[in-house]
């Protein structure tokens, strides 16, 4: 693709109103959304990505299309497992329903920078190395290893950081929330709320996940246009999505499998291109691969919404089920 200035301009001009459209509404108003609302929201988002698409179609090509769509897919898929974590660090520290929209819409934010930092240098390496898809690819397999094994996150096993920890001893701070500032005065000093911890959480959950999700997207398109769009629409409606699914993250115990067949997909499709385009000196005399394929772009978005929609439907089978049990075993 060739983005020109003014096209990279209107985009970041386009998704800053956006941001400062959800501020307006969350800092003139916090509240707990309804799922009506919530519903409204994330189809609007849901459908500017798919318009998006189109729009790409019409003036670039399938092809082009077909990337944004799978690498969107992809993003927002990762987007929803960051929704588990986020539950329990939001059930961890207790913060009033209220205002969690202000902390999930401070976390988009701090992820879209993140993400943005990763995305150019992500860019900038694979320009000059061609090697660093086997370091992507590579990183994709361990992750979706570590998934498959771990499984969901519980609130059980949630630990905190070194900065967290580091936080919470170094800084003054009040036992009790002050609405969703980061900071009260007590007995005339002023102290940081257990929000200030909170955004410190999520912050540095943000980073942990632009660690997979970068490489994930770099796996379907190297183009940095195509990886930051489809970010930042994955990125979109996260904090209506979050009080969407409510109780129905319980539910889907078996997504994470599905992101770990997505990933290790990704890293095993990253790892035959690489082999493709070799010049790694000990890796067949620095010579390109002749019988690594190339994954097509429609065949990777057929495996990833396909291994997605089965993860979901057996989630809701398998939930369907143990309540019918429990629902059996109360009445005995």
């Amino acid at each position: 693709m060739n983005v020109s200035g003014m096209v990279w301009a209107a985009t970041l001009v386009a998704m800053t109103a956006m941001l400062l459209v959800d501020l307006f509404i969350v800092g003139r108003r916090p509240h707990e959304p309804s799922i009506r609302e919530s519903s409204i929201w994330v189809g609007f988002y849901v459908g500017l990505a798919l318009l998006f698409g189109a729009g790409l179609w019409l003036t670039s090509g399938a092809s082009v299309a077909g990337q944004f769509y799978t690498g969107w897919l992809t993003e927002y898929s990762l987007s929803v497992d960051n929704l588990f974590v986020f539950v329990i660090i939001m059930a961890r520290f207790g913060v009033p329903r209220q205002y969690q929209q202000k902390v999930l819409l401070i976390g988009i934010v701090l992820a879209l920078v993140m993400r943005g930092g990763f995305i150019a240098a992500g860019a900038a390496l694979i320009s000059q190395f061609s090697w660093v898809f086997y370091i992507f690819g590579a990183f994709l397999i361990y992750t979706a290893v570590n998934l498959a094994r771990q499984g969901e996150p519980d609130e059980d096993e949630f630990s905190e950081n070194v900065l967290i920890r580091w936080s919470r001893k170094a800084l003054p701070i009040s036992k009790d929330y002050d609405g969703a500032k980061l900071t009260t005065y007590q007995a005339g000093k002023r102290l940081f709320t257990p929000m200030l911890i909170v955004m410190i959480a999520i912050g540095t959950t943000d980073l942990i996940f632009a660690l997979d999700s970068i490489p994930a997207i770099f796996g379907i398109t190297q183009e940095p246009y195509l990886v930051f769009t489809a970010n930042v629409f994955a990125l979109m409606g996260l904090r209506q999505l979050y009080f969407l699914l409510g109780g129905l993250l319980d539910r889907l115990i078996y997504l994470s499998y599905g992101l770990a067949v997505v990933l290790g997909f990704i890293g095993v499709k990253l790892v035959l291109e690489a082999l493709a385009d070799n010049q790694v000196p000990f890796i067949n005399g620095g010579e390109h691969v002749g019988w690594a394929p190339h994954i097509p772009i429609w065949l990777s978005l057929t495996v990833i919404l396909g291994t997605l929609a089965a993860a979901t439907a057996a989630s809701l089978v398998k939930s369907s089920r143990d309540r019918r049990r429990e629902l059996a075993d109360a009445r005995r």
